[in-house]
């Protein structure tokens, strides 16, 4: 887990955190979540990273991690087929309002969750008050801080992941399943980076 917070407090007002995701889609490397404590006054531009070109998401990120409160929570390709992607994307939020959480000091009043599901009843560490926003990652600028700190965040782990698995395109594609990654797999084989319980990947092994 990271974390980082500004020095400044967050007051006595109700502390509303943002929590999204990133990597449940692609055939290698982890999933990451984060969760942000928007600072006051919150950044500029903030939107869906999905939405944003790479300069304004990148200028975004540092902006994010310099002025407010954020965490992140990064579970790895062993979990992820342990657990299955959705189990573990729940925990990567978990452990990224965790250490939140830990770094302000106090609880957060709310965590509002971008999709239909939260980890509220699904992981047992799980113990803050928590709503779903399906598309809140537009809609809510907590949660479009942090769709930003945690595709950024996973990109700078795939881009390295690329210097020793220069096959695969990953600085490019960054794990998603792209022509060029399957059939880098097709000639390859799958790397311990890889997700042995996404078909795609355990297809390649049976060759």
């Amino acid at each position: 887990m990271f974390s980082g917070t500004p020095h400044h407090t967050f007051g006595l007002d109700p502390l509303v955190v943002g929590v999204d995701e990133a990597g449940r889609g692609p055939l290698a490397g982890p999933v990451v979540a984060a969760a942000v404590a928007l600072c006051k006054p919150r950044p500029t531009g903030l939107d869906d990273s999905k939405k944003l070109c790479a300069n304004s998401r990148g200028r975004l990120d540092l902006t994010i991690r310099r002025r407010c409160a954020w965490g992140v929570g990064v579970v790895q390709v062993e979990e992820i087929d342990r657990l299955n992607i959705f189990g573990a994307t729940m925990l990567a939020m978990t452990l990224a309002v965790a250490r939140l959480a830990e770094v302000l000091a106090r609880d957060p009043d709310e965590v509002l969750v971008d999709g239909n599901l939260t980890p509220h009843g699904r992981r047992p560490e799980w113990r803050w008050a928590a709503r779903p926003i399906v598309g809140g990652d537009a809609k809510e600028p907590a949660i479009s801080a942090a769709s930003i700190v945690a595709k950024e965040w996973r990109d700078r782990m795939m881009i390295e992941a690329a210097r020793e698995h220069p096959h695969y395109g990953w600085e490019r594609n960054k794990g998603y399943g792209t022509p060029d990654h399957v059939e880098a797999l097709r000639n390859h084989g799958p790397t311990p980076l890889h997700r042995r319980s996404f078909a795609p990947v355990a297809q390649m092994e049976l060759f």
